[in-house]
């Protein structure tokens, strides 16, 4: 009998310590896959609207310029190729209607097809306007040497890419070139031209 009670009792005892192991075990897994999906929520990955100017496009940059956007880990995710009109022009650079510089920008941005592009990385707004460099493409040449624009810019107007300046603007713009814009959404200003 008594060996009987200590089989039990060690039966009981090793099958309680497996139960917490199993518990354990459980537990780690929940905690794994909780964090998991934490990291990859923080991780999202954003859209931002890149443009390629008429010089850009009429200077034959733009495989160069594609080339550099994959390898810096961005994902092209959609593009076309479009002439703008001045009307389409004006209401794309609204914010600027009442600057010195708009009509000059109307008559660059009419002069030739530009190329839009919806790219995605995480980080994208802020890691695409690191990589096209200042706005002043004299000035990209001297202190960002390796950015988008001074490799292919001339000036502040003529600078060869566009790209937004906040999430807010990228959501505006891609709508803008790959979707009807609304009649009653509001043009938010932005510092790019």
């Amino acid at each position: 009998m008594q060996v009987h009670q200590v089989f039990v009792s060690v039966f009981v005892c090793v099958t309680s310590n497996m139960a917490l192991r199993v518990v354990g075990f459980f537990i780690l897994v929940c905690i794994s896959i909780f964090s998991r999906s934490l990291t990859d929520a923080s991780l999202e990955r954003e859209k931002t609207l890149a443009m390629v100017k008429p010089d850009g496009v009429l200077g034959n940059y733009t495989d160069e310029i594609k080339r550099v956007i994959l390898e810096s880990g961005f994902n092209i995710f959609k593009e076309k190729i479009s002439q703008l009109d001045e009307e389409q022009t004006a209401t794309f650079y609204a914010e600027h209607s009442s600057k010195s510089f708009f009509s000059s920008l109307i008559k660059y941005m009419t002069s030739g097809p530009v190329l839009v592009m919806v790219l995605e990385k995480e980080n994208a707004v802020a890691d695409w306007r690191a990589l096209i460099g200042p706005t002043d493409a004299r000035k990209a040449k001297n202190t960002h040497p390796h950015s988008i624009r001074a490799m292919c810019g001339l000036d502040s107007e003529k600078n060869c890419v566009h790209g937004s300046d906040s999430l807010q603007s990228a959501q505006r713009e891609i709508s803008f070139f790959f979707n009807e814009m609304s009649s009653d959404e509001e043009v938010t200003t932005h510092d790019e031209l």
